[in-house]
C-alpha cells in the first residue's frame, strides 16, 4: 500500500504551510548561490571531481539523518528507480552540465541566458507531458522573464574565445533541468525528501566518478576557499535548494515553477556585485524589474 505524500518530511500542517509559502523566496536565494559557490570552487578541483565530492557527501549526511529520523523508503524497486532518474538529470545532468561549461571557459552570463530558456521549455512540454494548460497572460510572463534576463546580463553576454564544448555542456544542463523538472512532476509524488535525496545523489555517484577518472586527474587542492565552496553547495544547494525545488514542483504547476528561475541571474548578479565587486548597471537594474514582473504574471493565481 503507497504512503501518502510527505512533502517535508513529516512537518504538521500550519508549519508546513509556512514553509510552502516562504519555499519560492528561498529557492530563489539559494539557488542563485550555486554560481558563486562554483565560481569559488572550480580553480580547486576538476567539475566532475568536484562533483563527485559533494555528491559522497550528502549522500552520507542525508542517509544519516534518513536513519535517524526513520524516514520512509520507496515502497517499490520500481518508485526507488524513478526517483533515481530525477536525480541524474536534476542532480548528475544539469549541474555536470553546469561545472563542465564553466571550466570550459563559457561565460557564465551566456551560461545563464542558455539556462533561461528552461522556464519556456518546461511550458512548452507541459501541455503534451503533463497536461497542464498555460494562460495566455502566462506566456507573456515567460517572455517577459526571458528579456529581463537578457537585460540583466547586458554587456557581459559575449562568445569571444568561447568553445563549442562549453556551450554543448551548458545546454545539455538545461535538457537536464528541463526534464527533470517534467519527470518529477510526473512521477515524484509519494517521494519523502530524506531518504529520497539519498537515493538521488547516489545515483549521481557512478557516472561522476566514471567521467572524474575518464576525463580527470582527479587532484584536489583543499584551500580554505575549496572547502567553504564545498559545504556551501552541499549545505544550501544539494540539501536546501533542491529539496525545496521537489517540494515546489510536487505542490505547483511545473511552468509556474520553472518560471522561478528567471529570477536567479538578477540574485545572482546582486551578490556578485556585493561579493566580487562585479558592476550592477541601471539597464541591468530595469531587467530585474522586468523579470520579476514576468515571474509575477506567471505565478499569479
Amino acid at each position: 500500500m503507497d504512503r501518502p505524500p510527505t512533502a517535508t518530511g513529516g512537518l504538521d500542517p500550519r508549519r508546513e504551510r509556512a514553509w510552502i509559502a516562504a519555499a519560492p523566496v528561498l529557492f530563489v536565494l539559494l539557488w542563485s548561490t550555486g554560481f558563486i559557490g562554483a565560481k569559488l570552487g572550480l580553480p580547486h578541483a576538476e567539475p566532475f571531481t568536484f562533483l563527485l565530492w559533494r555528491f559522497v557527501i550528502v549522500t552520507a549526511l542525508m542517509a544519516a539523518v534518513s536513519v535517524a529520523t526513520r524516514a520512509p523508503w520507496p515502497d517499490t524497486w520500481a518508485q526507488a528507480g524513478r526517483i533515481a532518474v530525477t536525480g541524474l538529470l536534476v542532480q548528475g545532468t544539469y549541474l555536470g552540465g553546469i561545472f563542465a561549461s564553466i571550466h570550459a571557459g563559457l561565460p557564465a552570463a551566456v551560461a545563464a541566458l542558455i539556462g533561461g530558456l528552461q522556464p519556456l521549455l518546461t511550458a512548452i512540454a507541459a501541455g503534451p507531458f503533463l497536461g497542464e494548460r498555460v494562460t495566455g497572460r502566462q506566456w507573456a510572463g515567460l517572455v517577459l522573464g526571458l528579456g529581463g534576463v537578457t537585460l540583466v546580463l547586458g554587456d557581459r553576454i559575449t562568445l569571444e574565445g568561447t568553445g563549442l564544448a562549453g556551450i554543448a555542456f551548458a545546454f545539455v544542463a538545461l535538457f537536464g533541468i528541463t526534464a527533470g523538472t517534467l519527470y518529477q512532476k510526473r512521477h515524484g509524488e509519494g517521494m519523502d525528501l530524506r531518504t529520497g535525496s539519498v537515493i538521488q545523489f547516489a545515483a549521481c555517484i557512478v557516472p561522476a566518478a566514471v567521467l572524474a577518472v575518464w576525463l580527470e586527474t582527479m587532484e584536489v587542492a583543499w584551500t580554505g576557499e575549496f572547502v567553504f565552496a564545498l559545504a556551501w553547495l552541499v549545505l544550501a544547494l544539494s540539501l536546501g535548494a533542491i529539496s525545496l525545488l521537489m517540494l515546489l514542483i510536487r505542490r505547483g504547476a511545473a511552468a509556474k515553477v520553472a518560471s522561478l528561475f528567471y529570477l536567479v541571474p538578477p540574485v545572482t548578479a546582486v551578490l556578485a556585485y556585493f561579493i566580487f565587486g562585479e558592476t550592477l548597471s541601471v539597464v541591468a537594474l530595469g531587467g530585474m524589474a522586468v523579470a520579476v514582473v514576468g515571474v509575477a504574471l506567471v505565478t499569479r493565481t
